[in-house]
């Protein structure tokens, strides 16, 4: 990757996705020009952003629709604002903030319109460039206790914990289970976020290493799925055979049957990701039979976006974060991500 950028002459870096690339090279650092906030906009210099999974499957053509050539890629940044467009109220230059998922959706239930607004699919450009603009109701003030690269990691992974936790359903009591799978960025921000409001986590991992990291973070009991594929059998007799009252769900098709006989009945299972593919038969038995929640959690609004910051700066929380690579090995970051080598979140930073 080439093609260094000046930041304050009239162009920037940025990042592109290549259209016929590899996976292995897909993203290419690039020069555009610099970008000026128009009428109820602001300009934002990204200091950091963070990947998803999603960002991935964009990558590989999975993900929201047709991809537009040279899009740049990512939803989730952090940074300060440096200009500010006509008429705008709510913020001033050197307000730290925060990118949101869906910039059209402030709040109540969500709507399909609103899933074309992502930032990073589809034919919307993402933040990972040295300058964005965004409108000025698509951003929010970043938590003042983290720095930029954790402040980064909660536009998708931070706000999709807590609306599957606490918007999904009832919110939990204190006291109550909670099963998270593995250690990627939306189960450590659910298993610190439910540790917070009191709630006993229970987790699933294939690695020693990763599990000793959970049981530091206050994770009651980890299962090592490769040892005992199957789990659910142990989260059941470390329930007393009642089963958690909610699974945080990101494998998808591989892994929800086993969550479903994990949870408790009347629980929820909180459908996020997944991360072990699509397309399998699922047996509608446990669900009518033991009246069973399976829900699908669409990260949030700007409002749970708020929310969730408010949570972490009362409860002192801050993102686990992997590396931060520079801008510059950004496919090395991606082909981290892609490998399921990381724990927590991983960070591309672009000071």
């Amino acid at each position: 990757m080439g093609c260094p950028g000046k930041i304050g002459g009239h162009a920037m870096k940025t990042v592109i996705i290549r259209k016929n690339a590899s996976e292995s090279d897909a993203w290419t650092l690039a020069e555009r020009p610099a970008p000026k906030p128009g009428p109820g906009q602001v300009l934002v210099r990204v200091r950091a952003a963070s990947i998803n999974y999603r960002d991935l499957m964009v990558v590989r053509g999975r993900y929201g629709g047709e991809r537009k050539d040279e899009l740049v890629p990512l939803s989730d940044a952090a940074g300060e604002v440096v200009a500010i467009g006509a008429g705008v109220r709510r913020w001033k230059e050197g307000d730290r903030v925060i990118s949101t998922f869906f910039p059209t959706w402030a709040s109540g239930p969500f709507r399909g319109e609103y899933r074309t607004t992502t930032l990073g699919a589809g034919g919307n450009d993402g933040v990972l460039a040295e300058l964005v603009v965004f409108g000025e109701d698509a951003i929010v003030r970043a938590p003042a206790h983290l720095g930029f690269n954790e402040a980064a990691t909660l536009t998708c992974a931070g706000v999709t914990a807590w609306t599957a936790l606490f918007e999904s359903g009832p919110r939990p009591a204190p006291g109550e289970t909670v099963l998270v799978q593995g250690t990627g960025g939306v189960s450590l921000f659910a298993a610190q976020l439910a540790r917070a409001a009191g709630l006993r986590v229970l987790a699933t991992s294939s690695s020693a290493a990763k599990i000793e990291r959970l049981r530091a973070l206050g994770v009651t009991e980890a299962i090592d799925y490769r040892k005992q594929p199957e789990w659910h059998e142990e989260v059941l007799r470390l329930t007393g055979g009642e089963g958690v009252d909610r699974v945080i769900e990101v494998g998808g098709a591989g892994t929800l049957p086993r969550s479903m006989q994990a949870v408790k009945t009347g629980g929820v299972v909180s459908l996020i990701g997944l991360l072990s593919g699509v397309g399998s038969q699922i047996d509608p038995m446990p669900i009518l039979f033991r009246a069973i929640r399976v829900e699908g959690t669409v990260v949030g609004s700007r409002q749970a976006t708020v929310e969730l910051g408010a949570a972490l700066e009362l409860h002192g929380i801050r993102p686990v974060v992997d590396e931060v690579f520079p801008i510059e090995r950004a496919n090395e970051a991606l082909a981290k991500l892609a490998a399921g080598k990381h724990f927590g979140k991983v960070v591309i930073g672009l000071d």
